[in-house]
C-alpha cells in the first residue's frame, strides 16, 4: 500500500458537514479529489480551511494531463514533499506535524516511519545494483539520496 494511501483529511467529519457532501477520509481517494479538491464550491468552509484546501491544490493537482487528478502525478509529488520534509531534517512526528499544518492532512507517525524504512532499503537495493553494474555514479545517487533520509 502506498503511503498517499494513508494521508487523511483533518477534520473529515466538520468539512462533510460544512460542504454537505459525502467524501472518503483518505486525501487522495478519487471521490476526495472529486469533492474537495476539484475546484468546486468551498463557499461552506472558513477561510483557513479553503486556503489549505486551495493550496494542496495549488501544489499537488496542479498537473495538464488529461486524466488530472488520476494520472498518479499528485502522490508523486506529494512523495517529493514528504522526502522534502524529510531532507530538512524532521522525524516523522515532525513531518505529520508540518504536512497538517500546510494542507490539513495527515499521517500517522507509523506509517510516514515505515515509508521512510521502505525508501532507505530501495535506496541500499538500487545502490548495490548499480555497483554491481559498474554505475558508480548512480551508485554514488542512490547512496547520498539514503543518507539524507537516514539524516546523515
Amino acid at each position: 500500500m502506498a503511503v498517499t494511501d494513508k494521508i487523511y483529511v483533518k477534520n473529515h467529519r466538520q468539512l462533510v458537514s460544512q460542504l454537505d457532501a459525502n467524501f472518503p477520509k483518505g486525501a487522495f481517494s478519487g471521490a476526495t479529489l472529486d469533492v474537495l479538491f476539484g475546484g468546486g464550491n468551498l463557499d461552506g468552509l472558513n477561510e483557513a480551511t479553503a486556503d489549505r484546501v486551495i493550496e494542496f491544490s495549488k501544489d499537488f493537482l496542479d498537473c495538464d494531463c488529461q486524466a488530472n487528478p488520476y494520472c498518479g502525478h499528485p502522490e508523486r509529488k506529494f512523495i517529493a514533499y514528504l522526502l522534502d520534509l524529510r531532507a530538512q531534517g524532521l522525524d516523522p512526528e515532525a513531518m505529520v506535524d508540518v504536512m497538517t499544518d500546510d494542507y490539513m492532512v495527515y499521517a500517522y507517525p507509523g506509517d510516514i516511519y515505515g515509508f521512510l524504512d521502505d525508501a532507505v532499503r530501495t535506496l541500499e537495493a538500487t545502490e548495490d545494483l548499480a555497483n554491481v553494474d559498474g554505475r558508480p555514479e548512480e551508485a554514488r545517487r542512490a547512496a547520498n539520496a539514503r543518507a539524507e533520509i537516514e539524516g546523515r
